[in-house]
């Protein structure tokens, strides 16, 4: 899960940021000092923290820009103004959180945004969307063979082609799911594509081989065994 938080006033964010880490301590998280900022890194995040009130440029506005572009954002307006309640519905606003906010409440409210990060995922199906400095695009998760960690990056191998984009292989675990095993610290291979395994290695159905790290076989035998139990019951 991505989560970015856009505020002007850096002991709010800091706050923010804590509570964010507090539930949701694998998620991706960027701070942002200005909405110029936020917007020039061009990234897709699930969830924006966005103050209204700042210097150079309205967090409504940027929620606009998003909205024009056809992001998803969960957006949660988090500000001192309670005048543009009436406008954060228009740009279809999860939540509109009015400063000083007790931890109660921004914990519930964004509890309930990670729900619906989920609930949105689950509907997307077999889709993921991905977006980077240069473009924005989607993947089908039934093309996907194996994604494989690069630093900062992962790099998505499908049946066509290879991409790269910034993410954790933990954020890809989790909106891959339970179809996709972490035979590896840095492999996270697509079960459909398993052709035959042995201790140490993954035989993919492309002629491929990735890592089975040791620790980890005996859990994977059982995983592949539910996998495919699975699949012969929906057939």
């Amino acid at each position: 899960m991505k989560v970015a938080i856009c505020d002007e006033d850096k002991e709010s964010s800091a706050r923010m940021c804590r509570l964010v880490r507090r539930r949701e301590p694998y998620c991706e998280l960027r701070c942002f000092s200005s909405v110029r900022q936020f917007l020039e890194e061009r990234q897709h995040y699930d969830i924006l923290l966005l103050d209204i009130q700042m210097e150079k440029m309205r967090g409504m506005e940027v929620a606009r820009v998003l909205r024009l572009n056809g992001e998803d954002t969960i957006l949660i307006f988090v500000t001192a103004l309670k005048e543009y309640a009436a406008e954060a519905f228009e740009v279809s606003a999860f939540h509109y959180l009015l400063k000083p906010v007790s931890e109660e409440k921004f914990c519930g409210v964004f509890e309930s945004a990670c729900r619906e990060v989920r609930r949105l995922e689950g509907q997307k199906g077999g889709q993921l969307f991905f977006r980077t400095k240069t473009r924005s695009f989607t993947l089908q998760k039934s093309e996907i063979l194996y994604v494989e960690s690069a630093k900062r990056k992962v790099e998505i191998h499908t049946l066509q082609d290879t991409v790269s984009v910034y993410a954790t292989m933990k954020h890809m675990e989790e909106r891959l799911g339970a179809d996709f095993y972490r035979c590896h610290r840095g492999y996270l291979v697509n079960l459909a594509y398993v052709a035959g395994y042995r201790a140490g290695s993954i035989q993919l159905a492309n002629g491929g081989n990735l890592y089975l790290a040791r620790e980890k076989y005996s859990e994977f035998v059982k995983v592949y065994a539910s996998y495919l139990q699975g699949a012969a019951k929906q057939q």
